[in-house]
């Protein structure tokens, strides 16, 4: 499975894996790699099946530019018809077996990066695996056993202690893990800036716990969790009342904030700026980002997919890959 070589080594190689045929992945696959200045940035490989990408846009090889290859993966007939829309045990398997492959270029060293487009993760647990979501997926992959997702924009990123779990396992707290999530996020959006980022970090609680007042997880757990990661050398305060934190982010006080459960990290991200937040899996070996939005079967098949989200993802993935690659050169103190 080794990946096509392209004169221009100095690019970073990043494979996309195309999600779920019955979504607009393709569709904002091959739209995204219309623009000549983000086809500039690596060498793209394609990760997908020949009939989901047709039925996205009839004659794509013909529009494909020579830098951008398609490794087929042969899970779905090559005349096959795909059905927009439809939930399907078998595009769900085809979804999976994408980032799979996509997973382990990356990990064999054939590729830098991955971007992932959307799936449907009905569809794959239909096919018979137990799935809760890609980022636990790759990490299941790459044997990693501490994932963590990151959104980010122009505008802020933000590293969630913990996803997608219930709320009430979320609020039991682990001072270790707050940490690892703070060095995680702090490597990962330093590789974005070129620089260590400023990072606050949000409380649990109403107002962080006003004194104790309201719980005592953000006196006893984050506070403590915070001075750890100071003591590290890293530029970190908090815990933040988590109703402010996040226009202070946006004001310009924050590079990074910390947020302590899913919901409170991705609501005010999404609102932020939704179109063009990208999804990041940390503390695996790979870079991966990822669209933040679904398959958008609705609209699937009907040409009218903004690939916007899926350009920034992609434009993420070469930034950190190439930062990545400037890192592992330059000579060490």
């Amino acid at each position: 499975m080794k990946a096509p070589t392209i004169n221009s080594a100095h690019l970073p190689r990043i494979a996309i894996s195309i999600g779920d045929p019955a979504g607009i992945g393709a569709e904002i696959t091959l739209k995204a790699l219309a623009d000549s200045e983000l086809r500039a940035m690596a060498q793209w490989i394609i990760v997908g099946d020949h009939g989901a990408l047709e039925a996205a846009c009839a004659g794509y090889r013909e529009h494909l530019h020579p830098h951008v290859h398609v490794l087929r993966s042969g899970v779905l007939a090559p005349e096959a018809v795909v059905r927009f829309g439809e939930l399907s045990a078998e595009y769900g398997a085809a979804a999976a077996e994408y980032v799979r492959r996509a997973t382990l270029m990356c990990l064999a060293g054939e590729a830098d990066a991955m971007v992932t487009a959307p799936l449907n993760k009905e569809a794959v647990t239909l096919s018979g695996m137990s799935f809760t979501g890609h980022t636990e997926f790759i990490a299941e992959l790459c044997n990693a056993t501490e994932s963590r997702m990151l959104l980010a924009s122009d505008k802020l990123a933000t590293v969630h202690v913990s996803t997608h779990i219930a709320l009430q396992e979320a609020c039991k707290l682990d001072r270790g893990r707050i940490v690892r999530t703070i060095e995680l996020g702090a490597d990962a959006v330093a590789l974005m800036l070129g620089r260590p980022p400023r990072i606050g970090v949000a409380g649990l609680n109403p107002h962080a716990g006003e004194h104790n007042l309201f719980g005592r997880q953000d006196s006893e757990i984050i506070a403590p969790a915070v001075e750890e990661a100071r003591a590290q050398g890293l530029d970190c305060s908090g815990p933040h009342p988590p109703d402010t934190i996040f226009l202070r982010g946006v004001r310009g006080e924050f590079d990074l904030i910390v947020a302590m459960y899913h919901d409170q990290g991705h609501i005010p991200m999404k609102l932020i700026d939704f179109h063009r937040t990208v999804n990041i899996s940390l503390g695996i070996p790979i870079i991966r980002t990822s669209v933040d939005h679904g398959t958008a079967f609705d609209i699937a098949g009907k040409g009218c997919a903004d690939p916007a989200n899926m350009e920034s993802a992609m434009r993420l993935a070469a930034k950190m890959a190439a930062g990545r690659m400037a890192r592992a050169a330059a000579p060490r103190s």
